[in-house]
Parts: C-alpha cells; structure tokens; sequence
C-alpha cells in the first residue's frame, strides 16, 4: 500500500529525458513507482493531478524545484526570508543559501533557521566574516576570512556546501581579483565549489576585475547573476560578451540567474541569448522585499524564462537537473526515480496574456506561465503561499 499516489499527472523529468502522462506513487517517504495507471485502490491517499483548475490539462509533474540561489537567513540579516516561504510554500523543495552567513554568524543559520524549516536548506558560506549583515560587506583585507570558512564548512558538512563572494563595493575596487583568490582557495582547501556575484551595485567596479574573477574560476565554480545590468558584468561596451564567459563556460563553469531586485534584465538576457550563451541555472535571489517586489517566487522567475524563449523542458531542467548537477548533488536531488527521497513539484502551466517585469524597469509579455499546485517534500505534501498578490503573479496584459 503506497502512502501516496499523484494520479493523471504529466510527469517531466528532464533527468531521466522523461515526459508523458504518468502516475507518481510514494512510500515510505521515497518515489516508489513511476508509471501509467497505477490502480489508485493501493494507495492511502490520492491526489488527482489529471486537470488543472485554471487550464484545464494535466498538471505537470516534476522534480521537486531547487533554487540555488535565495537568502533565507531570517533574523540573521535583515532581508531574510523565511526559508519556507522561499520553498515548499512556494513549489520549492530545495533552497541554497548564497552566502548570507559568513564564519561569524553561521552557527545562527545552522541552529536556529535550516533545522525548523520543512523545506531542505543548503548554505555558501560568505568570504567575509560577517557575511551580508552589513554592507556593502567587503571593505578591506581585514574583512576576509579563508580560514573561518574553511573552518565553518567543515564544522557543518552538509549544510554549509561552497563559499560565496560578491563582486561588489569598495573592498573589491581595493583588492581586485585577490579577493577572488582568497575566496577560490578556501573553497578548493575545503573540497567545495565555488560561487562569485557579479554586477557592481555600487557601480565602482572596473569590469577588468570581472573578466580576471572568470579567468580564475574552476570547473563546477558557479557565476550567478548571468544577466544582470549593473556595471562589470557579461557585457562589454559594444554589448558582446566578454571572450572569458565562453572560455569559462567551456571549461565547466556553471551560468545561474538569480534574479534578485536588481540583477535581471531582459534586454541584457536578449543580447546573451543572440550570442548562443545559455545559463545552465534559474534562481531568484529571493529575499523578504524581493518577494513583495519584482521577484515574487521561483515560478514567477520561471515563468520570466519562458517568455524569453526558453522551452518548458529548458526551465524544468535549469530549475531541477541542472542545480542538481551544479551542487553535485544529481545522485540525491533533481529526478523522480524511484528509490530517490520523494521531492514532488506539481505544477499547472498557464496559458493567457501575461506582462513580466524584470529588475531594471523593463518589460515583457508573455503566453505562458508555471503557478505551484502542491508541493511534496520528502513525501509530505505542503501548504502553499505561493506570493504576496492576492491573484498571484499573472498578471493580464492591459490593451
């Protein structure tokens, strides 16, 4: 008897290269059974996934949702959010931490915040001492502290899975690419990858440093903000990407997102795509004004990649797979097979006239849209509060 079975659903699972209507079976906490008609008298419980209130087709059905980069450090810096808000409450099994806590204030994160949340946490741990409870963090070599990390990642294996810098501020304008050095030793002496800002939002930052930061990176390194506006990013003046993204992506440097209230722009995200550079990861660098702002939630910021063009398979994989396979963690997170613990995304693809906002004031309509339905972590379906507007993120295109 299985504890509970999703039937009638459209199970996609970039992982396995599945997609097809298929029933999901749980047991015991684990994917149990992935197949078509599952007879629904051996399960406790079933949920019928075969419609969707608003479109009327299947419910997709997919691996529970990684964001890789969000800031759920609540009471610990003061754009915290709520790790479950930022995940299962949101169709996110799986949030990571980019770097909110530093060697000094982690053990805030490690005791008080990822064991009481529902959804699974996982932690970078900031180059910078205090990580981002002040900033701008970096304001000299002082401030820099490989040692603590080193020493923090070790003391919480498992939680605390990379070491993150932000290109940002006068103690980069200061340091340069030593700061990166620092940050990428720390991150190889502790066995871990690791995970570098870039887009100046102080605007002090030569991009020389941005183009060395991508020279020093490692494959499994991850670059997050991929289309961000601010200065020192992808972009050169002529609006081509610098030669060093390609260089740093054919060597297995892993391409993120992460949204944020001021790293993504449409016209930037264009001008990559045209170049034949695609970002393997979709984040949100969700944070508690983030969510009641232009971000809203990990679907939303989905939802923004298909109105660039992205196909549904692309968003799925860059929002499963794919973070799976950045963490390498593909062997535990990112697929339905049975056996894995039972991580469960159940979404409704939306069709209409949409109008997306991103984070510099631009504008862009879309014809579809992904909206949570229900979210099973670990074989336990969750609540949803899914966003701060009353009628979600659609919003109908006026005119």
């Amino acid at each position: 008897m299985y504890d509970l079975l999703l039937k009638g659903g459209e199970v996609l699972d970039p992982s396995a290269g599945l997609r097809g209507r298929r029933d999901v079976a749980v047991d015991s906490g684990r994917i149990a059974l992935v197949a078509a008609d599952i007879d629904a008298s051996e399960a406790r419980r079933v949920v019928d996934v075969s419609r969707g209130a608003h479109s009327g087709a299947p419910l997709l059905v997919v691996p529970g949702i990684i964001d890789i980069h969000c800031h759920v450090a609540v009471g610990l810096i003061n754009f915290g959010i709520d790790p479950d808000l930022a995940g299962v409450q949101s169709g996110v099994c799986t949030v990571v931490d980019a770097g909110s806590c530093g060697s000094h204030t982690f053990e805030g994160l490690a005791r008080y915040v990822a064991p009481r949340a529902a959804t699974r946490v996982i932690s970078m741990v900031h180059i910078v001492r205090t990580g981002l409870a002040i900033m701008p963090e970096l304001r000299g070599p002082e401030s820099l502290d490989p040692e603590g990390v080193i020493q923090t990642i070790e003391e919480h294996r498992g939680l605390a899975h990379g070491v993150k810098i932000r290109l940002v501020g006068p103690g980069v304008v200061e340091l340069g690419d030593r700061a990166v050095r620092e940050a990428r030793r720390a991150a190889r002496e502790s066995g871990t990858l690791l995970m570098v800002h870039v887009g100046d939002t102080e605007g002090l930052l030569d991009p020389a440093v941005t183009r060395q930061s991508l020279e020093l990176l490692e494959p499994g390194d991850i670059v997050t903000h991929f289309f961000t506006a601010h200065r020192a990013n992808l972009l050169d003046p002529d609006n081509r990407a610098w030669p060093e993204v390609a260089d740093a992506m054919q060597r297995g440097v892993v391409m993120d997102c992460a949204h944020g209230r001021g790293n993504f722009s449409f016209d930037v995200a264009q001008r990559l795509l045209d170049q034949g550079l695609r970002p393997h990861c979709l984040s949100t660098d969700l944070t508690a004004p983030g969510r009641s702002a232009v971000v809203g939630s990990m679907t939303e910021t989905m939802s923004k990649a298909l109105a660039l063009g992205f196909t549904l398979e692309e968003v799925i994989a860059m929002s499963t797979s794919n973070p799976a396979r950045a963490l390498g963690l593909a062997d535990s997170l990112g697929s339905l097979a049975v056996g894995r613990e039972a991580d469960i995304s159940v979404l409704e693809q939306m069709q209409g006239d949409f109008v997306f906002q991103d984070a510099a004031g631009g504008m862009l309509r879309g014809t579809s849209g992904l909206q949570p339905v229900l979210t099973v972590r670990a074989g336990v379906p969750m609540p949803l509060d899914w966003g701060p507007r009353p009628a979600g993120w659609l919003q109908e295109a006026g005119g």
